[in-house]
């Protein structure tokens, strides 16, 4: 193996991977949402009546083997080491394409230090700030300019689609978006072949969309709309809510605390009835504010791609046009248009913004290196200059997210330690709100509570497999029925966020069998002064009294 060889093996290889232990031993890593603890634990089997091996709307095929790994090893944070696998993965990809693009131009050194500056600006937020979305846009964008990037080699082309497959099974919307962003890219690197690779890839989705359309139950199916439906709502605040009767006034405030289980009060019927297609709403109230918002986060968090794309563009235009440029120019369009979409009609937080840019930015960079060199050149003092102060200003704004996210997690890790001591003993734990003290909290470790553990608020509320947990632990599968019946059976800890304790004597009130008035809520032990944190409760039915 010659050096060459092995200075190429070193930078595809092993650099990503000292790059990533170096972020996560140094920075730390830390969930972004609270999207990864939940499904862990329906994993686990925690929030479930048995571990859960189909999650219906994502980690197809991988969630049987977590599930078992977790069984026979559940001490281990199979989740967070599995993701973090996958990520390492496409970063390597990542480095693979940038590694051959620049070879042409750069030394050996010169490109080492590009990668370690592609990784620091752009890359160190995925492995810092977790969440699992961000791993098949990156995984699925990665594979396709691989492939795109080696089309005379069967190897690369069937790693890229592998790739691109691994990310469609962990989110299939995902991996799609993540794919569509590099077509430019991919088709500037390998034009006719690379444009077939990625057709190919759609082609595999299509055919995987197809399939789960026609196998899913009527569980999932149920699962998946109301899960667009509840999003719509509360994420990406499309419709304004006009309840005409007192139940789906009911149901407007249930999902409003994503308190979602009763299947009598929100349901798809309930959605048609309460949240009509309202443009006029959207268009003067939603859309404005959405716009300014997406404005303010674009500019604040990816301003060193931004910049980097602002010299691309200031380099091309510098220069006559050449044969190509049009397209190059629809595509800025095109991608502009793309987030303008995203971030007005539905929402775009970092866990999809980041990847986005950088999946386009390296289509954009990809197009620029394919120029003649007196192209390329924009101003190289002023660049050097500009890449000096953002390095700066993007350094200090990671270190000063570690610093609030690692007192996020300290914050609510004290809390969950606190919780297990007071419930210590209990047989069930009853959780409102308890999803708050998942973010933040790392990748690497695996959490637990005493108990088994009922959910009455998150997403993961309408999830099938939570019927099934109300039936073992109270014999009824009747979301109300199921409360009255907790709240008469001794051991019972609930732990309740106390903004919600109206809410649910409302609902007690409304939806309660014969002889009672509701519950009632007093409270037992505040665990914590933040309000937004469950408290422990004591909870009993309130009967009515014989004369």
């Amino acid at each position: 193996m010659n050096t060459a060889t092995l200075g190429g093996f070193f930078r595809v290889l092993l650099l990503p991977l000292l790059l990533l232990l170096l972020a996560i031993g140094g920075l730390g890593a830390y969930y972004e949402t609270n999207d990864d603890l939940i499904i862990t634990q329906l994993l686990r089997g925690t929030t479930a009546a048995a571990p859960v091996t189909n999650l219906h709307l994502y980690f197809h095929g991988f969630a049987p083997a977590l599930t078992a790994l977790y069984a026979r090893f559940p001490a281990v944070p199979w989740y967070g080491l599995s993701l973090y696998a996958l990520l390492y993965a496409a970063l390597v990809l990542l480095f693979a394409v940038l590694n051959r693009l620049l070879a042409p131009s750069l030394t050996p050194w010169q490109i080492t230090l590009v990668l370690i500056l592609f990784f620091s600006l752009v890359f160190i937020e995925n492995s810092l700030w977790f969440n699992y979305m961000r791993v098949p846009l990156l995984l699925a964008g990665a594979g396709g300019l691989f492939a795109a990037q080696r089309t005379g080699r069967g190897w690369a082309i069937a790693l890229g689609l592998v790739a691109f497959g691994a990310a469609w099974l962990i989110r299939p919307s995902a991996a799609v978006l993540g794919l569509l962003v590099v077509v430019p890219g991919g088709l500037w690197l390998g034009q006719r072949r690379g444009a077939c690779v990625l057709a190919a890839a759609l082609l595999l989705a299509g055919l995987g969309g197809l399939t789960l359309t026609l196998t899913r139950s009527v569980a999932a199916t149920r699962f998946r709309v109301l899960d667009v439906l509840k999003s719509n709502l509360n994420d990406f605040q499309l419709y304004q809510p006009q309840p005409k009767t007192t139940s789906d006034t009911l149901g407007v405030q249930a999902v409003s605390h994503w308190i979602l289980s009763d299947s009598t009060v929100v349901n798809e019927a309930f959605f048609q009835r309460t949240i009509p297609k309202n443009a006029d709403y959207f268009l003067r109230q939603s859309a404005p504010a959405k716009l300014v918002t997406l404005g303010k986060l674009v500019v604040r968090d990816y301003f060193p791609l931004l910049l980097l794309n602002v010299l691309i563009f200031v380099s091309l235009l510098r220069n006559p046009p050449i044969r190509g440029r049009l397209f190059f120019w629809l595509t800025q369009f095109g991608f502009a248009l793309l987030i303008l979409s995203i971030g007005v009609g539905l929402k775009l937080p970092p866990r999809l913004g980041l990847p986005l840019f950088t999946l386009f930015t390296l289509s954009n960079v990809i197009y620029w290196l394919r120029q003649t060199p007196a192209v390329r050149v924009p101003f190289p003092r002023l660049a050097l200059v500009v890449l000096v102060l953002i390095t700066g200003i993007y350094g200090y704004k990671t270190l000063h997210r570690k610093q609030l996210l690692a007192a996020g997690r300290l914050h609510h890790e004290t809390y969950l330690s606190k919780l297990a001591r007071a419930t210590a003993g209990g047989q069930i734990l009853v959780t409102a709100n308890l999803e708050v003290a998942y973010k933040s909290l790392s990748p690497f470790r695996v959490y637990t509570l005493p108990g088994p553990q009922l959910p009455l608020t998150g997403w993961a509320t309408l999830h099938p497999s939570l019927p099934a947990l109300r039936q073992q632990l109270t014999g009824t599968r009747d979301f109300s029925t199921s409360l009255f019946r907790l709240a008469q059976r001794p051991g019972v800890r609930w732990a309740l966020a106390p903004e919600v304790i109206p809410f649910l004597q409302r609902y007690t009130q409304y939806h309660r069998p014969a002889g009672k008035l509701g519950l009632t809520f007093s409270l037992l032990n505040r665990i914590t002064p933040d309000s937004t944190l469950p408290q422990l409760y004591h909870v009993r039915p309130k009967i009515i009294e014989k004369p």
